[in-house]
């Protein structure tokens, strides 16, 4: 008789075994930095995830650093906005700060990233600039991207984040950054970021402006091909990793998206998903801490080389 149980009868054999692991190399954990607050600042929706002070940042990104995370992504929230997002331009923009801080912090040891959109920076909480009509201008945005690209690249962005959505963007901000001689600077395609209701918190932690939705720029959830089409094209115009985001409900997109890149793919466990998990834990109804850990290896298996998730320094800490 076959017996695949001899393979699970103890925790040293099923740990031998394991097809798919979890190591805090594999991490990214994000961070809000804030303009205007004397100390961090909780995030009622997302327990335990707060917004920091530049001095909190800094120990933030030095705890990441010390538990063996990858990378930090930092997203900026400011206290003045305006039609077009100027304040993510300005390198003393809160954003552009945060990345020096969080540099100076790293001293190397983790990449620091830095997201590259204008929403959490415009008053009417779209990620790029508004036509006449009230509609998204694609190119009109992909100048200011390339204008907020080097801005970042200065700031020492190790990997920039370029989650708009916006047509081209991967080959405008490549090419305007070479031409700015920061060719060492990474890019990071949001290949696949669906137009999702996962994304609730998230508004609540960078205080989005946002009326209506993002659909006629985000990707549909119920297109699947239509990311494959995404990913093709955010690989010829030079991204050196490639991202799906929400992750969980996203899992088949992951998997289809590893098997055809020839670079890293990483999925975002993103603010809803966290703050479900936080929820149901917290009324005793799922065991937060096996979760947390199931729910990243389910999206390593799927083909997820790495992971950005609010968790990413505790479960660093615990792997560890």
């Amino acid at each position: 008789m076959q017996r695949p149980r001899r393979l699970r009868r103890t925790a040293a054999l099923r740990r031998l075994t394991a097809e798919t692991t979890v190591a805090p190399a594999q991490l990214v954990q994000p961070l809000f930095v804030a303009e205007g607050i004397a100390e961090p600042e909780p995030i009622l929706s997302m327990p335990g995830v707060v917004r920091h002070t530049l001095d909190s940042l800094t120990e933030a990104v030095a705890t990441a650093a010390a538990a063996g995370v990858g990378g930090v992504m930092l997203f900026g929230v400011p206290q003045q906005r305006d039609a077009t997002g100027s304040g993510a331009l300005d390198p003393a923009g809160i954003l552009n700060r945060g990345i020096e801080a969080a540099v100076a912090a790293s001293a190397g040891r983790l990449a620091v990233m830095s997201d590259l959109c204008l929403d959490e920076f415009t008053d009417h909480g779209h990620c790029g600039v508004l036509d006449a009509s009230g509609n998204v201008d694609n190119d009109r945005t992909l100048a200011s991207y390339a204008e907020m690209a080097v801005v970042q690249a200065r700031a020492g962005a190790d990997i920039l984040g370029l989650s708009g959505m916006m047509d081209g963007q991967v080959g405008v901000v490549r090419q305007t950054l070479d031409d700015a001689d920061f060719t060492d600077t990474a890019l990071l395609a949001y290949t696949a970021k669906y137009t999702s209701a996962w994304y609730g918190p998230f508004r609540e932690a960078v205080d989005s402006q946002l009326q209506g939705d993002r659909a006629t720029y985000q990707q549909d959830p119920a297109n699947r091909r239509e990311a494959v089409r995404e990913l093709l094209l955010d690989l010829d115009e030079g991204a050196d990793i490639v991202m799906v985001k929400p992750a969980s409900t996203y899992q088949d997109v992951i998997a289809d998206l590893a098997a055809l890149s020839d670079r890293p793919v990483w999925a975002y466990q993103v603010s809803g998903e966290y703050a479900a998990i936080e929820a149901a834990a917290a009324n005793g109804w799922l065991d937060r801490d096996d979760l947390m850990l199931e729910s990243v290896l389910g999206l390593r298996r799927a083909g997820a080389d790495g992971v950005l998730t609010y968790w990413a320094t505790e479960l660093a800490q615990r792997l560890n």
